[in-house]
Parts: structure tokens; C-alpha cells; sequence
């Protein structure tokens, strides 16, 4: 039986479509990544917290426990909502603005700002606000 070769044509054209999809992977992870950049830099101007601190407050005062947090192991709890996205809401506990400032000053007192709400106060200070802040704000 003769063996069956391709037409260079083809192999061309092969070759060609896989320099075309790693093209794009690259150029597509390329934007991923500049994005992701992007909104770290943002959200620690408006916070003027750090996003790296952030992620370590988050950790320490255990929101997970009560919280879907994206980006933070182990946190996945179903008590209060879930904080992926959360820059993208209008409002943070159903009567803030969402605004820097105000997630700043919630995180800090929530129950001066809503006495009764679920959110506990945990004695954050305003500089692990300002990091948590930014955390959360980076995290679209």
C-alpha cells in the first residue's frame, strides 16, 4: 500500500494556524496580565491601602469564615455575601455608597454604621481597612 504524504500546502497552512493561536494565547494573557495591573494600581490609589497587605488582614481577621472571597483560601463561608466583584456593586451592606471610603469606615465600625447587622465588629484599625479595601477593589 503507498504511503500518504501531506501537501506542503497544508503543512504550511498548519503551521501557520498554530503560530496564529499562540499568537493570540500570548497577546490575550499579555492584556490578562496588564489588566490585572491595572486595577492593583487603581484600587491601591483610591484606597491608599496596599493589595499584598490586604490579602494578609483578610487572613488574619478570618472574613473567610463568613465570606466567598476570591483569591483567598479557604474562604468560602455562607454567612454573609459573597465580596467577589464587590467594586463592581452600587451600594456595600445594602445602604453605603460604594466608595472607598465608605467600605473604609464599614470595615472599621459596621455596627455604628448598621447596629444589628451581622457583620461583627473585629477591631480593624484603618490602615488594615485601607489594605483590605484595596484588596477587595483590585479583585474585579
Amino acid at each position: 500500500m503507498a504511503e500518504r504524504r501531506l501537501s506542503p500546502s497544508l503543512v504550511w497552512l498548519g503551521g501557520l494556524i498554530a503560530l496564529s493561536l499562540m499568537a493570540a494565547a500570548i497577546g490575550g494573557m499579555t492584556i490578562y496580565l496588564q489588566t490585572r495591573h491595572a486595577d492593583r494600581v487603581r484600587a491601591e490609589a483610591i484606597t491608599h491601602g496596599s493589595v499584598e497587605a490586604g490579602r494578609a488582614a483578610i487572613g488574619r481577621y478570618g472574613c473567610g469564615a463568613c465570606h466567598v472571597i476570591a483569591g483567598i483560601d479557604g474562604a468560602n463561608g455562607q454567612v454573609g455575601p459573597d465580596l467577589s466583584q464587590v467594586s463592581r456593586r452600587a451600594t456595600l451592606a445594602g445602604r453605603l455608597s460604594n466608595d472607598p471610603e465608605a467600605m473604609v469606615r464599614w470595615l472599621i465600625h459596621p455596627q455604628v454604621i448598621s447596629p444589628g447587622s451581622g457583620m461583627p465588629e473585629q477591631g480593624v484599625s484603618e490602615r488594615d481597612a485601607r489594605d483590605m479595601a484595596a484588596y477587595l477593589y483590585a479583585k474585579n
